[in-house]
């Protein structure tokens, strides 16, 4: 389910068949080292983190975090968006992306379109 777009950029709900990639994103050395190990080793072990948790927030908060794509190619680049940590007060922010996709300002972009999403009632 299409979320937001910006001006190269449409995030969208994850679900089980961007299983492939979170598999390779949980696994990038700059997620294990600085957001941490979620012991996502098989494609089983993707499809059930996403249900437990982006899936889980979505249905429980009516937001979570999204899959980036370039909206030319509709290829997955990352993920952005709205994370409600139960050793956190408030909403935070949170974004991860591949390697060849960093330094481009992808996560600006969309990081930007989702603090002010996160500004509008969620419905």
């Amino acid at each position: 389910m299409r979320v937001l777009e910006t001006e190269r950029l449409v995030l969208r709900r994850l679900s089980v068949e961007d299983s492939e990639f979170i598999l390779e994103i949980l696994n990038d050395p700059l997620w294990l080292r600085f957001i941490g190990d979620k012991g996502v080793r098989t494609l089983d072990d993707a499809r059930e983190y996403i249900l437990k948790n982006p899936v889980a927030m979505y249905e429980r908060f009516g937001f979570g975090l999204y899959l980036v794509e370039l909206k030319e190619k509709s290829v997955s680049i990352g993920i952005c968006g709205l994370i409600k940590r139960d050793s956190l007060e408030d909403v935070d922010i949170g974004f991860a992306f591949l390697p060849k996709f960093r330094g481009k300002g992808y996560a600006y972009e969309s990081a930007s379109a989702v603090m002010m999403y996160g500004e509008e009632p969620l419905a």
